[in-house]
């Protein structure tokens, strides 16, 4: 019986122990910050709880012992080989990080230490963009502004029109004003007709006084 009793408490120590090495403790996360491929700051968490318990992860920036600005709040589960969360953080040089870990009711605490970033901060590896060169106006070139007056075409002539084939003599330069006088209307007619009525009125009239003479004669 008592051989019995010393196997038995002997297995349940190495149940106990067993146990223990597969709850989740503290010592399964650590933290580290970093650059990442594009030179940018990150804080990485690593869980290797293999009992694969969810846990909450929160990163707090720290000031004088104190909180100054939460970073944020992941979740992980724990795996044999580490599961990792990260958190994007542009960390000053020597910059100090509070890493908080609530497990259900088996962990609830900091990681310890703190953690501190490196003494170097981190170099980005983005290529800047090329500035934008300013466009060209889009106001038209001179030969390309639109004339109110559209240009001759190739079969129409700037030059007077050719004179006809025929003889007719061309006007006079004075024309146009003999015109506006009234050189070219009929007065030479009417003048020429009014002289020959005088003249004819004044034969009519000397004759008239002759044969009055005449009678009185007689």
């Amino acid at each position: 019986m008592r051989i019995l009793g010393v196997a038995s408490a002997s297995a349940a120590l190495a149940l106990g122990v067993a146990g223990n090495a597969l709850a989740c403790n503290i010592r399964d996360f650590s933290a580290v910050a970093s650059c990442d491929d594009n030179g940018k700051g990150i804080i990485t968490v690593t869980d290797t709880d293999s009992s694969g318990r969810d846990a909450i992860v929160s990163v707090f920036l720290e000031s004088n012992g104190a909180d100054a600005k939460k970073i944020g709040e992941q979740t992980v589960t724990g795996t044999r080989e580490g599961a990792t969360v990260t958190f994007s953080e542009d960390w000053a040089p020597n910059a100090q990080y509070r890493v908080h870990i609530k497990a259900g009711n088996i962990v609830d605490e900091d990681i310890s230490p703190d953690l501190t970033a490196p003494s170097e901060a981190c170099k980005s590896t983005e290529t800047p963009k090329p500035s934008e060169t300013p466009k060209p106006s889009e106001t038209p070139s001179p030969s390309e502004t639109p004339s109110d007056t559209p240009a001759p075409s190739a079969s129409e002539s700037t030059t007077a029109p050719a004179t006809t084939g025929d003889n007719s003599p061309s006007p006079a330069a004075g024309d146009s004003n003999l015109a506006e006088t009234g050189a070219n209307s009929n007065t030479p007619m009417i003048a020429g007709i009014a002289g020959a009525l005088v003249v004819v009125g004044g034969g009519a009239v000397f004759f008239g006084m002759r044969r009055r003479g005449a009678s009185k004669a007689n």
